[in-house]
C-alpha cells in the first residue's frame, strides 16, 4: 500500500508538471505573438519635402518623409529609402527621427536636374505593418543652395495649422483654413467652434473652420495620431532651442522693430518685440529660426514682410514665453510656442500656431503656408 501511494503521487506530480510547461509555454507563445502582431494599421506617407512635383529646390538640403505613426527604424535605411537622378543612384545617408524619414545627400544635388525618391515597402511601423506599396516623388533642383540654417521638422505636427495641448477657442468672426488639433484635451476645450461630429466620430466641423476639427476623445485613430503629433511638436520645439551657433544673438536688445533681417539663426535670452514691422528677406528656399527665451509681443497693427521669395512655412519662431499677437496685427511664419499663443482681435497669420498649453483666438485669421 506503502508503495502503491508513492506511485500514485509520483504520477500525479509528473502529470503536474507536464501541464505547468504547457501552461507556461502557450503563455509564453501568446505574450510573443501579442508583442510581435501586427495591429491592422498600415502606415503611410502623410506629407514629402521636398513635395511631389517640387520645382527650384535648393541643392543642399535633405529629403524627408513623414509617416502617419511611428515606424521601426532599424528597417527605415539606405535599401529602403533611395534618391535617384534619372537611373542614377545618389549617395548618401538615412536616418529616422520621430515620424520622419530623412535622407541626407553626400555631397549637393546637381543643379537644374529631375530627381525621384522611394520609399519601399521594406519599411515597418512599430507593429509589424509595412507600407501598402512603394512611395515615389519626384522633384527638380534649382540652380542654387539655401541660405540660412536647416528647417525644422515638423513631423505630423506639420498636418495642422493650430494645434494645442490645453484648449482652442475662439470668439467673434474667425475664419481656419487648415485643420485643428487638440490634444490630450478633449473636445470639451474647442469652445466656441459650435463643432459637428461627423459619423465617423472621428473629426468634427464648425463654421468657421475649412478642414477638421480633432480632439484625444474622438474615434480611433484620432487620439493615436493626435499624441503623436504632439510629441512632433514638441520634439520640434526642443531642436529650435537647441540649434546652436547662432549668426546674431541679441539682435537690437530684443526690439527687432524697422529691421530686414537675412536668413540665418537668431537667439535673443529675452523676449522679442516688434511695435509696428519688420521685414525677412530672402529666397523661396531660405529658412530663418528665431531662439525667444521668454515671449513675443506683435503690436497692434504690426506686420511681419515677407520680401525676394521668402515663404512663410520656412520661418520659424521658437518662443519660450507667450507670444501675443496685437489687434490686427499681421504674422508670418510657424509658431512654436511653449505656452499660450493669443490672437487679438482681428489679427491674421499665415503659418501654423502650435502651441504646448492653449490657442486662443478672437475674430482672427489663421491660414496654413
Amino acid at each position: 500500500m506503502w508503495i502503491f501511494n508513492i506511485k500514485k503521487n509520483t504520477l500525479k506530480m509528473g502529470w503536474l508538471v507536464l501541464l505547468s510547461v504547457i501552461f507556461i509555454s502557450g503563455c509564453g507563445s501568446d505574450n510573443n505573438s501579442a508583442g510581435s502582431a501586427a495591429d491592422g494599421i498600415l502606415p503611410s506617407v502623410s506629407a514629402t519635402n521636398p513635395d511631389d512635383g517640387a520645382t527650384g529646390v535648393a541643392i543642399n538640403r535633405k529629403i524627408r518623409a513623414t509617416f502617419t505613426k511611428a515606424m521601426d527604424a532599424a528597417t527605415v535605411t539606405s535599401a529602403t529609402f533611395t534618391l535617384v537622378q534619372g537611373a542614377t543612384p545618389v549617395s548618401g545617408t538615412v536616418s529616422y527621427e520621430g515620424t520622419t524619414a530623412v535622407f541626407s545627400p553626400a555631397s549637393p544635388l546637381v543643379s537644374n536636374a529631375a530627381f525621384t525618391a522611394t520609399l519601399s515597402t521594406g519599411i515597418k511601423d512599430t507593429s509589424g505593418n509595412t507600407l501598402a506599396a512603394n512611395k515615389s516623388w519626384n522633384f527638380t533642383t534649382g540652380a542654387t543652395a539655401a541660405s540660412g540654417p536647416e528647417p525644422l521638422n515638423l513631423g505630423t505636427a506639420g498636418n495642422y495649422v493650430i494645434l494645442a495641448k490645453a484648449g482652442v477657442s475662439t470668439t467673434g468672426t474667425t475664419a481656419v483654413v487648415g485643420d485643428i488639433g487638440l490634444s490630450p484635451a478633449a473636445a470639451s476645450s474647442l469652445t466656441g467652434f459650435s463643432e459637428t461630429l461627423d459619423a465617423t466620430g472621428t473629426f468634427s466641423t464648425a463654421a468657421q473652420v475649412t478642414g477638421k476639427l480633432f480632439a484625444a476623445d474622438y474615434s480611433p485613430p484620432s487620439p493615436t495620431q493626435l499624441t503623436t503629433a504632439v510629441l512632433d511638436m514638441q520634439t520640434a520645439y526642443t531642436d529650435a532651442a537647441g540649434r546652436s551657433l547662432p549668426d546674431f544673438t541679441e539682435l537690437g536688445a530684443g526690439n527687432i522693430d524697422g529691421l530686414t533681417l537675412v536668413p540665418g539663426l537668431y537667439k535673443w535670452g529675452t523676449g522679442v518685440t516688434v511695435p509696428i514691422g519688420v521685414t525677412l528677406s530672402g529666397e523661396a528656399n531660405d529658412v530663418w529660426i528665431f531662439q525667444i527665451a521668454q515671449g513675443l509681443d506683435l503690436g497692434n497693427g504690426a506686420i511681419v514682410t515677407l520680401s525676394g521669395g521668402a515663404q512663410a512655412k520656412n520661418v520659424f519662431w521658437q518662443v519660450a514665453g507667450q507670444a501675443t499677437l496685437g489687434t490686427t496685427s499681421d504674422f508670418k511664419g510657424i509658431l512654436l510656442s511653449q505656452t499660450l499663443i493669443a490672437l487679438n482681435t482681428g489679427a491674421t497669420m499665415t503659418g501654423r500656431a502650435l502651441a504646448q498649453t492653449a490657442v486662443t483666438l478672437d475674430a482672427a485669421a489663421v491660414t496654413a503656408p
